[in-house]
C-alpha cells in the first residue's frame, strides 16, 4: 500500500493520546498529502461530510511478530483477550483505523488540499494510507453490543491545573489538555496506585507532568520542551 498523507498532532510521542478516536474531540489535527496526491479533483464532495474515516499506521508499535491475544487497557491489563476481539495496536498488521471530525478543507498554495480534523487518536507524523467518508445511514449502529468493553464504565478524573502552569500553554490548547488529562493517561496498570508517582504527557511543545490520587489528577510542573 502507498502512504499518501501524514497527519500532525500535538502528540510527539503514544502516551496521553486518547484510547479512540472522538473521546477527546477538542484536539485538533492536520492532514497533509504527499505531493502525488494533492490533485483537487480527488477530493471534489468531501466538504459535504461532517466526519471521515482514517487508515493509518501504528508508527509507534512496530513488532516482528504477532501474539493471539492481548491485555486491553481496559480490563485493567491484567486480563487477556484475542486480538481480533480489541483494538490493540499490537496485530498482525500494523493497521489503525479512526473516525473524526472534518472540520474544513482547505487548499493551500504549497500543500495543496489540506484536511483539518478533530478528535483524532493519532501520534503527530503518522503516515495515512486512505479517507474515506463516514456515512451514517450504514456506519452507526445504535443498538450494536460492545462485549467485554462495554463491562467497564469510562470515567474522568478531576483535574486540577494550577494557573501558573496552564498559563504557560497556549490558550487555544487549554481545553485539549485538560480534556487529554480528564481521560487519565496513565497506563491502567498503574490507576488506583502509586500516588506520589509522577507522569508526563508530552503536548504542543511542552512537557505536563502530574500526579494523581483519589481520582484527583493534579499537575504539578510545565515544561517547555523547545
Amino acid at each position: 500500500m502507498e502512504i499518501i498523507a501524514h497527519i500532525e498532532t500535538d502528540f510527539p510521542a503514544k502516551f496521553g493520546i486518547p484510547r479512540q478516536s472522538g473521546l477527546v474531540e477538542e484536539l485538533k489535527g492536520r492532514i497533509i498529502f504527499e505531493p502525488e496526491y494533492r490533485n483537487p479533483d480527488a477530493f471534489r464532495g468531501m466538504e459535504g461530510f461532517s466526519h471521515i474515516w482514517l487508515i493509518w499506521q501504528f508508527s509507534g508499535t512496530k513488532r516482528h511478530s504477532w501474539s493471539a491475544t492481548v491485555k486491553p487497557p481496559r480490563l485493567g491489563g491484567n486480563k487477556r483477550m484475542g486480538v481480533f476481539s480489541t483494538r490493540s495496536p499490537f496485530r498482525p498488521n500494523d493497521i489503525g483505523l479512526s473516525s473524526v471530525k472534518l472540520e474544513r478543507l482547505e487548499f493551500d498554495p504549497e500543500l495543496g488540499p489540506v484536511l483539518y480534523v478533530a478528535g483524532a487518536d493519532l501520534m503527530d507524523g503518522t503516515a495515512i494510507y486512505d479517507v474515506k467518508p463516514y456515512l451514517p445511514y450504514t456506519d452507526s449502529h445504535p443498538e450494536a453490543s460492545d462485549g467485554f468493553a462495554g463491562e467497564v464504565l469510562d470515567y474522568e478524573l478531576a483535574v486540577v491545573f494550577p494557573e501558573k502552569w496552564l498559563l504557560m500553554i497556549p490558550q487555544e490548547k487549554h481545553e485539549a489538555i485538560i480534556a487529554v488529562l480528564k481521560q487519565d493517561p496513565r497506563p491502567s496498570y498503574h490507576q488506583h496506585h502509586m500516588p506520589e508517582r509522577i507522569y508526563g504527557v508530552e503536548f504542543a511543545g511542552f512537557d505536563v507532568r502530574f500526579t494523581v490520587e483519589d481520582e484527583v489528577l493534579t499537575v504539578c510542573e510545565v515544561e517547555r520542551l523547545h
